[in-house]
């Protein structure tokens, strides 16, 4: 992710499994998820998943994306033409809910036409819906500029803590989430829906969890043809026992060594259910040439952590500081901005694997 995101221990995953093998049967039937079979049927039908998450180089964070003066589809459309020559088949992208509150018609218009470019280079976007992750109290209109040389400077959260901690505002969020996901429920353009981006993070932990729980309830009642997802990542333990419980296909992030990855996937194997990483890619950790191979290995889906250097400046590290200069190991990110990749060796690599080369 764009902060430190622990990932889980070898025993603490083990416990956790455990537990939530023995209470699936039940909640399951009761959330509507969808059965094992139903879900590793459609998981079949899939190629290796292979992407990026994705926000347009001109854009500082999701309401710069998708706010009407600001969507910019020719550098949507020249961006993901790279991703597809990289081999790339999907991309995860965020959305936001103010963005629908004051354009829910134009905003929806939007989400179409960045999936009919997404289609024309053979791309098939996953969807975020929420975020607790850095800034916390997003505001519609003109966006700050990026603070030069800090890691993810204008990045929101959505709704923002304020709204996750407040049941009373909630009305306005279920229509949302009804409403966008109610609107391209049977859109084979769309791959799955990532309801949550890590619930708990921002030192949010368990207060997310009604909000996500309510999340999903809104998004089983419009029954999409997708299945519906939250990324295990941060370390609270009811969060982590309910994404597990609740999600039709399992996604998880992880940036940590390869030995921390091939255990992770080994063990939400386990659960008998797709296996995707949403989150992944820092530089002297989680790198292309050791991580890639087991994901083909393993035929896990993956999406690494940005495309092209841009506003959001994911080249620097979490925790960077204002006017640092250029690392010369980007953190995230593939390509610069010509489209000319940072590391050839990467880029080839992304090719070969996805039989691109």
């Amino acid at each position: 992710m764009r902060h430190i995101c622990m990932v889980l221990t070898l025993g603490a995953t083990l416990a956790l499994l455990a537990h939530a093998e023995e209470t699936e049967t039940i909640q399951s039937t009761e959330m509507n998820r969808w059965p094992k079979e139903k879900a590793n049927k459609w998981y079949a039908e899939q190629p290796w998943l292979v992407g990026c998450n994705f926000i347009p180089s001109t854009a500082i964070n999701q309401l710069e994306m998708w706010q009407e003066d600001t969507f910019d589809t020719e550098t949507m459309d020249r961006e993901l033409k790279w991703a597809s020559t990289i081999g790339f088949n999907t991309v995860r992208v965020y959305l936001h809910d103010l963005a629908w509150e004051a354009d829910a018609s134009g905003f929806k218009k939007r989400i179409n036409k960045f999936l009919d470019i997404a289609e024309r280079h053979n791309i098939k976007p996953m969807l975020v819906l929420f975020d607790d992750c850095w800034n916390a109290n997003p505001k519609i209109g003109k966006q700050p500029s990026p603070q030069p040389g800090i890691h993810n400077s204008g990045w929101v959260q959505s709704p923002g803590k304020n709204v996750v901690n407040d049941p009373k505002s909630w009305p306005r969020l279920e229509r949302y989430v009804e409403d966008i996901i109610g609107t391209f429920a049977k859109d084979k353009r769309v791959l799955f829906w990532d309801l949550y981006n890590e619930p708990g993070a921002s030192k949010q932990g368990s207060r997310s969890l009604p909000l996500l729980k309510k999340t999903f309830e809104w998004a089983r009642a419009v029954n999409p043809t997708q299945p519906l997802t939250a990324g295990i990542c941060c370390p609270h333990k009811e969060l982590k026992e309910y994404q597990l419980a609740a999600s039709d296909i399992i996604t998880f992030h992880n940036y940590s060594n390869a030995k921390s990855l091939s255990g992770q996937i080994a063990n939400l194997k386990k659960h008998r259910r797709p296996v995707i990483c949403t989150e992944w890619l820092r530089r002297g950790h989680s790198n292309v040439n050791s991580h890639l191979p087991i994901f083909k290995k393993e035929h896990v889906g993956c999406y690494n952590w940005g495309l092209v250097a841009g506003k959001t400046q994911t080249i620097y590290p979490w925790g960077s500081k204002e006017g640092a200069p250029e690392p010369k190991v980007w953190f995230h990110d593939l390509l610069r901005k010509d489209g000319t990749p940072f590391d050839p060796k990467e880029y080839a690599l992304f090719k070969e694997l996805t039989g691109r080369k």
